[in-house]
């Protein structure tokens, strides 16, 4: 079931450095967020705080609080591999298990968590999860072929339902359609649309466009100059953002004159 998140005055920080600061952000259930701004602003780096992802790099620490339905993410005695179950992630460059069969990427999360379950079980999970894909119909005939042996796009769709198999409340996306050919990227815009009635979705793009077309809101992340901390600038109804954004920083980025 989808849940919502709320950001309390989260700092991010690589060893010393401080990535993000002070960013604070409130996102609805069955919405489409996006983080756009220029690069290095932390952007990927706030993302990867939603599930404790970005505690797995050397010297990366987190204060503040990410709660999602009320509970602290970073609370004592909460298990990372439980949030990261619950808010899975889709990454930049499509990243099948290149040894795995289409079946076996996707019930990968229940092989690695050691969960057993019975075959037939296991072929509805795999079934349910390609169709919400939107790739069941393409492979169905070749499941025990290897998932690396897919197109780029059909190889995203892949990692999105090895996502969604493992039934998360949120699910986010690192720019999942950099790496992809323009049909490619709008069969996954029109998949994103789709699993909004499922799912939170937080992406992050470059794409200006993207961002107007998928998200229901929109968060502008910039930062004062190199060496210096992202921050969250504005945060507001995709529309508004795009059209009457009340930040000047904002519009400059939207109209192309930065970033």
């Amino acid at each position: 079931m989808a849940k919502r998140i709320d950001v309390e005055d989260v700092n991010v920080f690589y060893g010393d450095f401080l990535a993000v600061q002070d960013a604070s952000i409130n996102i609805a259930p069955l919405s489409v967020t996006a983080f756009i701004g220029p690069s290095g602003c932390g952007k990927s780096t706030f993302l990867r705080v939603l599930n404790r992802m970005h505690e797995v790099i050397p010297g990366g620490r987190v204060s503040g609080k990410v709660l999602l339905d009320g509970e602290d993410l970073y609370g004592p005695g909460v298990d990372p591999v439980n949030v990261r179950r619950t808010v899975g992630m889709v990454f930049q460059k499509p990243n099948p298990f290149p040894t795995m069969s289409i079946y076996d990427n996707v019930i990968a999360g229940y092989k690695i968590a050691g969960t057993k379950k019975n075959k037939s079980t296991m072929d509805d999970i795999v079934e349910r999860s390609l169709k919400g894909a939107n790739l069941w119909e393409e492979v169905k005939q070749r499941l025990n072929r290897p998932g690396a042996g897919l197109s780029g796009g059909q190889q995203q769709r892949l990692c999105i339902a090895r996502a969604i198999a493992v039934e998360p409340s949120v699910l986010l996306m690192d720019e999942p359609c950099s790496a992809l050919d323009p049909i490619s990227t709008l069969a996954i815009e029109d998949l994103i649309s789709e699993l909004k009635t499922r799912y939170t979705i937080v992406i992050v793009t470059h794409n200006m466009q993207q961002a107007a077309r998928v998200s229901d809101r929109t968060a502008f992340f910039n930062l004062a100059g190199v060496g210096q901390p992202g921050r969250l600038i504005e945060y507001d109804d995709t529309a508004t953002i795009f059209s009457n954004p009340k930040v000047k920083a904002t519009e400059d980025y939207i109209s192309g004159r930065f970033g």
